[in-house]
């Protein structure tokens, strides 16, 4: 019973990133404990408590059923892959690491832990921006994004192909950060993403200067003009720091895609935009490698735009009172 307990709260302590290079370093990869499986029981939790909570404070309810039980049997289907085999994440990463690294560090090394911490959160920086500024990747992405809801739910809501996108960005960590840590590492940088997914924590005070935070991946999932392709971090908001997305929130953020979806069938939201871009690049009646950039460009990108399109052009709100004047008008 009591170590069913620790195994518990490791899980919970996992989705915060509380945990101390000395309880989550191993030697080998069949040694790390499936942190996802540990803290999936909370998932479910604290959505209910946040359900409650929110009401309490804001006075009315943060979700809806039908666009919860969207998100939640979206979760259930990205995670199809992970019961047929290994994620292609680890399956690469292992196989340059036995073939192509140079150096060794120790894996059971706190600097090791704490290389891996940055390198796992740089590499997710990129993959993240990635897949906003690269339309194929967008196709899989935007499925996060599809909900006009800001909750612990939307956090589950993922795409069924995404992660096969993403392995690329973690290789160079191969050549030198042993399998066992990068496996750890990789569940914990995934596990903090869900957290933030909430109205319900305002300000974090000094953290926001460091950490990305419920407040900084609100401004994420907003279709406000000021908010789109901003905070990409996933534990850190120190890589948009630097590199120029970062904004923080200001106005009232409207969440959801700059073309709703409206719909809530599951299916359609994971493989809409793929046959969207598909049929863009078909009726693209120029030179071929304009076709390919409809692939590779900007999801707003035309021809004759920048690389990443001009988001002038695209529809957007800039308060939540212009997207309740549109809904009205559409009736």
């Amino acid at each position: 019973m009591e170590e069913m307990k620790d195994i518990s709260m490791a899980g919970l302590r996992s989705m915060f990133y509380m945990v101390t290079p000395n309880e989550s370093s191993f030697q080998h990869v069949e040694e790390v404990p499936k942190y996802t499986s540990q803290a999936s029981p909370f998932f479910i939790t604290l959505i209910l408590l946040e359900l409650v909570v929110g009401w309490i404070k804001m006075g009315k309810p943060i979700a809806s059923i039908s666009d919860g039980i969207t998100s939640i049997f979206a979760g259930i289907i990205s995670r199809l892959p992970s019961l047929f085999m290994r994620g292609l994440e680890l399956t690469t990463y292992i196989f340059v690491w036995n073939h192509f690294r140079m150096v060794v560090l120790p894996w059971d090394s706190p600097w090791t832990w704490w290389l891996a911490f940055l390198a796992v959160d740089f590499g997710y920086y990129w993959v993240h921006r990635s897949s906003h500024e690269v339309s194929f990747m967008w196709a899989a992405h935007q499925v996060h994004h599809s909900s006009e809801y800001y909750n612990l739910s939307t956090a589950l809501r993922q795409s069924l192909v995404h992660h096969f996108l993403s392995w690329v960005f973690y290789l160079p960590m191969a050549l030198a950060v042993p399998p066992s840590v990068f496996a750890v590492h990789i569940e914990f940088n995934l596990l903090y993403q869900f957290w933030i997914h909430t109205e319900v924590i305002k300000d974090l005070g000094p953290l926001e200067w460091i950490l990305n935070t419920p407040s900084h991946h609100r401004v994420h999932h907003g279709r406000n003009l000021y908010c789109i392709d901003k905070n990409y971090g996933g534990v850190l908001i120190v890589w948009d720091r630097l590199f120029g997305t970062f904004t923080p929130e200001k106005d009232k953020v409207v969440y959801g895609l700059v073309f709703p979806i409206k719909t809530y069938e599951s299916l359609n939201i994971q493989v809409r935009l793929v046959l969207y871009i598909s049929t863009s690049s078909i009726f693209i009646l120029t030179f071929f490698f304009e076709k390919l950039s409809t692939f590779s460009n900007g999801p707003s990108w035309k021809p004759g735009k920048p690389r990443l399109g001009d988001h002038e052009q695209v529809p957007h709100a800039s308060s939540l009172s212009h997207l309740l004047l549109c809904q009205c008008l559409s009736i």
